[in-house]
């Protein structure tokens, strides 16, 4: 099993997703969305610099070039990551069957053990089109503080530790940036349903 998220953490995230919203959206998104998002000048999401699976550094504008669903997670999670990230990969199967081309996005929060080539191997088999990103300590924690995602690495636990980590997937669109967040109790079809709304609304 995964820690538990301390409760502090947990609600600050859910604080900032409601009451957020990123300023320079143009789209008339209202019809789609079913979670809090209020106005306000914070925003969620923004430029980063990470490095792919070959290797290369990459920007946000590199990688977020069509929709994106992106997940901040790791590869040695034992249950949660795999089981979100694949709930993902189906939602991104259904919006293939709608005629909707969505890039599925997983950036680790452990670049200890998440290597290039561990993080593209882990996309890969999850998804054929899934961008396995990794990075620097420095480049991972600015792009979690970007998306103001939660993470905590417990060391003391030896080369098997765990992380803490929030567990929300984001709704990223090209020229917007991020427009909505997913809980892991929404289903593959859920997800398909509202990305296709925004899609259509952009």
């Amino acid at each position: 099993m995964n820690p538990i998220i301390p409760v502090a953490a947990v609600t600050a995230i859910v604080a900032v997703l409601g009451g957020t919203w990123l300023a320079t959206s143009g789209g008339d998104y209202e019809q789609c969305r079913s979670s809090q998002i209020a106005g306000g000048s914070s925003a969620i999401g923004g430029p980063f610099e990470l490095i792919n699976a070959q290797g290369q550094t990459v920007t946000d504008q590199d990688v977020i070039t069509k929709p994106s669903l992106v997940y901040f997670g790791y590869t040695f999670c034992p249950d949660v990551c795999p089981l979100d990230v694949s709930r993902n990969a189906e939602a991104i199967d259904v919006l293939d069957g709608q005629g909707y081309d969505v890039t599925p996005v997983f950036i680790s929060v452990d670049p200890k053990r998440d290597t290039p080539e561990v993080v593209g191997d882990f996309a890969a088999n999850l998804h054929e089109r899934m961008i396995g990103l990794t990075g620097t300590d420095e480049q991972v924690r600015a792009a979690s503080k970007a998306y103001k995602t939660y993470f905590k690495r417990h060391e003391d636990d030896g080369e098997y530790y765990l992380v803490d980590h929030s567990t929300f997937t984001y709704l990223v669109m090209p020229e917007v940036g991020f427009v909505e967040f997913f809980r892991r109790d929404e289903s593959p079809e859920q997800i398909a349903e509202k990305v296709g709304c925004f899609v259509d609304n952009v």
